[in-house]
């Protein structure tokens, strides 16, 4: 019998081969994950074990990067603080004078017998994401039902009006910005005092309607919230002109702005409370009271009424 040595190496199929089953089974998972979705599982299983792997390996780094910012932001808050005290020093004069004005302007106030401006209070909310619908501008906020947030509270930053609460859950609640198309905001033009009613156009804009073509309007006017509709209060700045076409065969002008708040921008924003509900007039409750009670009765005669009796 003849013996022959074992071969030292095996020889298995030609490495082309090899590299042909490779990249065909590549182009076969991927084709069949692309149309059916089916590593999906696998992929999410397989990064619970490497996150943790992950996370050590970029420990140093973010132990480095942590030290760096500190070091930065120490030096950073130290000249501010500077600055801030210098800044005060140079503005003590004018602040005083400015709380002798408001008190001088509430004793007048007062003594004409004005209303008093309502104050605005509120509670901060940290905005947790966007809402998920690609054809509205909402995002949703840390405030809900336990914070005692409801619908139709306003919703502001340290620039401006940037929504209203639309809808509230126990722990989070839901605001529409000011560009959403289904948001309108009455708001005055702080040059000349003329009011108007800004309407979101939904791509990050807004729009000035109602507005006859021959408005003064100007680029760069300031619109603030008139306080009309009984939601914001006076005042809040909202958005700023930036373009105007006028056409003498339309009968309105096309006014465009941009939103002076960080609508688009992912921080901090304030709750305010709800303004409270105005109270009205003896003669006018007297007249809904009288109407509720005789629901069949018609408002014609009692207007006619009212007319000859004053």
């Amino acid at each position: 019998m003849d013996h022959q040595p074992p071969p030292f190496f095996k020889r298995g199929p030609a490495p082309v081969a090899l590299l042909s089953f490779y990249v065909a089974l590549s182009a076969v998972l991927l084709i069949v994950d692309a149309r059916l979705q089916t590593l999906e599982v696998l992929r999410q299983a397989l990064s619970m074990f490497t996150h943790p792997a992950q996370q050590f390996a970029h420990l140093p780094a973010q132990v480095i990067d942590n030290a760096t910012d500190y070091f930065v932001s120490l030096a950073r808050l130290q000249e501010e603080n500077a600055q801030l005290k210098r800044g005060r020093l140079d503005n003590v004069t004018t602040l005083l004078r400015t709380r002798q004005l408001e008190v001088e302007n509430e004793r007048l106030r007062k003594l004409l017998g004005v209303k008093e401006r309502q104050q605005a209070s509120g509670q901060v909310a940290q905005i947790l994401y966007a809402a998920r619908d690609p054809y509205s501008r909402r995002i949703v906020v840390d405030k809900g039902q336990q914070d005692k947030v409801v619908a139709g509270q306003p919703v502001i930053d340290d620039a401006g009006i940037v929504g209203q609460v639309t809808r509230v859950y126990p722990f989070v609640a839901e605001v529409t910005l000011i560009t959403d198309k289904e948001q309108a905001v009455p708001v005055q033009i702080v040059r000349t005092g003329l009011r108007s009613v800004v309407f979101g156009l939904g791509n990050g804009q807004l729009e000035l309607r109602f507005l006859p073509a021959n408005a003064d309007v100007q680029n760069g006017d300031v619109l603030v919230t008139s306080g009309l509709d009984g939601v914001f209060l006076p005042g809040f700045p909202v958005a700023k002109v930036v373009h105007i076409e006028r056409d003498t065969s339309y009968s309105f002008a096309r006014i465009f702005c941009m939103p002076l708040a960080g609508v688009e921008n992912f921080s901090e924003v304030m709750v305010l409370e709800p303004r409270p509900a105005l109270a009205l007039p003896e003669e006018l409750a007297r007249e809904a009271a009288r109407r509720d009670a005789k629901p069949g009765a018609k408002s014609g005669p009692a207007k006619k009424k009212r007319i000859k009796r004053d």
